[in-house]
């Protein structure tokens, strides 16, 4: 019986109790978002209307950016403790 003690209390230590945070990960996503809507009008167009490989480098350069910040979000956001 003690080994099935020490054993249950040995894996409850393994299992994290805190769960992601997806308030946190959608508030940062926003954030990014909004930023290269910002971009894209910066540089003349609409978010979302430019798919052509042949792209103006300003918004090739807004893209990335968006992937550059929504990693981050993905590496930030996602493991704080959600309350």
């Amino acid at each position: 019986m003690r080994f099935t003690t020490l054993a249950s209390a040995l894996v409850a230590m393994a299992i994290p109790a805190v769960q992601a945070g997806p308030l946190a990960y959608a508030i940062c996503q926003t954030g990014c978002n909004a930023l290269v809507v910002a971009c894209y009008a910066g540089a003349g167009a609409t978010f979302g209307t430019i798919a052509a490989p042949a792209a103006p480098a300003a918004i090739i350069a807004c893209n990335s950016a968006l992937g550059t910040c929504s990693a981050a979000c993905a590496a930030t956001a996602l493991i704080a403790p959600t309350p």
